[in-house]
């Protein structure tokens, strides 16, 4: 499998970050590709600077902060790795974006407007039951803003629609069921939709 662009995708609390790190350790060990593993926002001065005011932030300007983090990513290190022949294997990206953003007011045209232009990646959106999710969410000592203002249900509903949406801007996209499944049967998931994808 040649060096792919993968992002991890899903509501919160569904497991985005533990499957990103399994997925890029099975990469690892079932090529000779390298895996870069990363994660938006980003663990630059500027992503840190909006993973801090996220709660402050509202709308537009949050959704251009975001915006301006992923197009310095992509740009000093997502391509950087590919162009040395790495798989990147991020924990959101565009889609979460298209669904944080929404229930922050924005419309999706607005949102795309800010990320048309980026590196297209194969989105792994990740599903779960709400009850499971919500059970999680609660067990967080505090949330964010947006977790605060959205639910596991319209986080599932809004993370469709943000597939139907980048279904017709043709990129490469799988839904994974992570209900009843271990996480090692969620990355054999992904794994197997990422392999068949490219023969």
């Amino acid at each position: 499998m040649s060096a792919q662009f993968i992002a991890i995708e899903g509501p919160s609390a569904v497991g985005r970050s533990t499957i990103a790190e399994l997925l890029a350790d099975r990469l690892a060990a079932i090529g000779d590709i390298g895996v870069h593993l990363t994660a938006e926002p980003t663990r630059t001065p500027l992503g840190q600077l909006v993973r801090r005011q996220q709660n402050m932030l509202h709308g537009r300007a949050l959704a251009l902060a975001l915006a301006a983090d992923r197009y310095a990513h992509v740009e000093t290190e997502i391509i950087p790795q590919l162009n040395d022949g790495r798989h990147v294997v991020t924990a959101r990206y565009v889609p979460s974006s298209l669904v944080l953003q929404r229930i922050d007011g924005l419309d999706l045209d607005e949102i795309w407007s800010y990320n048309r232009y980026v590196l297209p990646a194969t989105v792994i959106y990740l599903e779960d039951d709400p009850a499971t999710i919500r059970a999680r969410l609660c067990q967080r000592a505090t949330l964010s803003r947006l977790e605060a203002s959205g639910s596991p249900e319209r986080e599932l509903v809004l993370y469709r629609e943000a597939k139907a949406f980048l279904d017709e801007q043709e990129w490469k996209q799988h839904v994974i069921s992570c209900a009843g499944r271990t996480e090692e049967q969620v990355v054999g998931d992904i794994l197997g939709a990422l392999i068949s994808a490219v023969q």
